[in-house]
């Protein structure tokens, strides 16, 4: 099966522990069959020879073998668990490292909640195969062969009895372990489902509480709960059923072999210790073929988990180098938009033929009505899309045939909506530089106007944030972003109405400090108030997905054209808010 081949190359560093792991279990599965087989002359000496001398020298192999058994055991044990854990981490690695990888329009379709459930939940399941399987598998086909031979040996005809039941056991397995992996799979969909639910209402608490919607969530969630705890029943019974099937099928063996096998010691045929081995034989043989039984069903369980995790492991990122690039040497930031196109959906595109220049140490203000493509020109510009129709260049370089982390870089992007880190405050400055010292961070905090509050915190930089800076303020939080892409020290900065949840004075004095450490560099900004942008070198008004107005301010306002209307309704939404 494909998703089995597909778990192949993680075994490969640890496949000469695995070899050793199977090695001794199938020495453990060994010893346990010649275990079995000295019963047979024990028996013997007690109930028929009644010789002491040969039940203590039997006695005495039997604890030998025990202790060496105990031994291997011990061993294989703990390199099967340390093999499986190791397994399940470069999964979980190598499916986190993917993502990382992908690009932006794969988690626009996807839900939070449900890659994390992939990642830990679904990747958790894979540990069943990853060791237990195969470990399982060598020892039962141990004592299957070896179990097989000791019955042949020791009595043919009565193996007959045993042979029938085999198949009849495969077939029940099979028929339970279909129904039980349709089902395995509905209750990790809706597990997942419950995991997007959590995740939204943590991540929307404020939302959730002042919408007056606990209720609602509440219902939704015992909703998807009542799906699984059904889906959680209907398996519960498959196994009820499952189990006692194969417990009958097993019993009815040993009735049978007693049955056949007790006329046969009454008639002298066959001695009381041999029949009492056949049948230790006999339950060692169909223990296994149950086993296999449920072991089957475990895998059809993981089998759908594998699927959905190496499902997330074939999507290729849309966003790659392609072969032949060049590292992008440090950059003067000329940037040249050459006639782009682009939609997120073919039906509804977002940007029509867009072109324009920005020269080194220019600062290019994007203005214009909701959902005239601002943002969208930024993420292409930041290279997270990449146009369906011409092209970007920077320095007179296609940015599609530099690599990827040289131009990410020398950008720095703070995005409409501020996320932080829930680490320190410190922590989420240097994320932009891990190598920043104190003096750095300190001085980009005061560029953004963060400095101060950021002293008044309980512990200074160090103050912890909580999950995505909910204990900060809109603002505190664009201002801490700000610091975070200036201790970058980029070569192009992005800004995408950064400072919106900025009071206007906070605004200017921010924007002015930006600039004025950004000389002889490239910003572009994205700004929702327009009274913040006079400075801006040119000024371009996106409206429908194409450039409709560009100059200053000033030649902007005489056109008197969207630009100034605009402005002027601006203007007048701030003096409604003085007065």
């Amino acid at each position: 099966m494909p998703s089995f081949r597909h778990l192949l190359p993680f075994f490969r560093p640890y496949r000469v522990n695995f070899m050793l792991t199977l090695l001794l279990v199938m020495g453990t599965a060994g010893i346990n069959l010649w275990l079995v087989r000295l019963t047979a002359p024990l028996w013997d000496a007690l109930t028929v020879h009644r010789d002491a001398t040969m039940v203590a020298q039997t006695a005495i192999m039997m604890v030998s073998f025990f202790f060496v058994q105990a031994a291997l055991s011990i061993w294989h044990l703990y390199l099967q668990a340390w093999i499986s854990q190791h397994i399940v981490a470069d999964v979980r690695r190598h499916v986190f490292q993917h993502l990382h990888g992908l690009s932006l329009n794969f988690f626009a379709t996807r839900r939070t909640g449900e890659l994390i459930s992939r990642l830990m939940n679904d990747v958790g399941t894979i540990q069943v195969i990853a060791t237990e399987t195969p470990v399982d598998v060598a020892k039962h086909v141990v004592i299957l062969c070896g179990a097989t031979a000791f019955l042949i040996y020791m009595n043919w005809k009565l193996c007959v009895v045993i042979f029938f039941l085999l198949p009849l056991l495969a077939l029940v397995g099979r028929l339970f372990g279909t129904r039980l992996k349709r089902l395995s799979l509905g209750i990790q969909d809706q597990t997942a489902s419950l995991s997007v639910i959590v995740e939204e209402v943590v991540s929307n608490i404020r939302v959730v509480k002042s919408c007056v919607q606990g209720d609602f969530e509440q219902q939704r969630f015992s909703t998807v709960l009542s799906q699984v705890i059904a889906l959680g029943l209907q398996r519960a019974m498959v196994l009820a059923l499952f189990i006692p099937v194969i417990t009958f099928l097993t019993f009815f063996a040993a009735a049978a072999v007693f049955f056949y096998g007790g006329s046969q010691v009454v008639r002298g045929t066959m001695t009381p210790g041999e029949l009492f081995a056949f049948v230790l034989f006999a339950g060692i043989l169909i223990g296994p073929a149950g086993s296999m039984a449920r072991l089957f069903s475990k895998v059809k369980e993981a089998q759908g988990a594998m699927e959905r995790v190496f499902g997330i492991l074939a999507i290729q990122p849309e966003i790659v180098d392609t072969p032949g690039v060049s590292e992008l040497p440090s950059i003067a930031g000329k940037i040249e938009v050459s006639n782009i196109y682009f939609s997120y959906q073919r039906e509804q595109p977002i940007l029509n033929g867009v072109s324009f220049v920005a020269y080194p140490g220019e600062v290019v203000a994007i203005v214009g009505p909701t959902g005239g493509g601002k943002s969208t020109l930024l993420n292409l510009l930041h290279r997270f899309y990449d146009p369906s129709q011409g092209a970007i260049f920077i320095d007179d370089r296609d940015i599609r045939t530099v690599g990827i982390e040289g131009l990410y870089r020398q950008i720095a992007l703070v995005p409409q909506e501020t996320m932080l880190f829930g680490g320190t405050i410190r922590d989420n400055i240097q994320y932009g530089n891990v190598s920043a010292t104190d003096e750095q961070i300190l001085e980009a905090s005061e560029i953004a106007d963060a400095h101060e509050f950021i002293q008044r915190s309980p512990d200074g930089y160090d103050t912890v944030v909580g999950e995505k800076g909910l204990t900060l303020s809109g603002g505190q939080r664009q201002r801490i972003a700000i610091a975070r892409a200036i201790v970058k020290n980029p070569r192009m900065l992005l800004l995408d109405e950064a400072t919106s949840s900025l009071d206007y004075e906070s605004e200017m004095c921010v924007h002015k400090a930006l600039f004025r450490v950004m000389a002889g560099r490239t910003v572009i900004v994205v700004a929702h108030r327009l009274t913040s942008i006079h400075h801006a070198n040119r000024i371009l008004v996106v409206d429908k997905g194409r450039i409709t107005e560009e100059g200053t301010h000033n030649t902007l306002i005489s056109h008197n054209g969207l630009y100034a209307s605009l402005y002027v309704r601006g203007v007048a939404e701030r003096e409604e808010v003085v007065q």
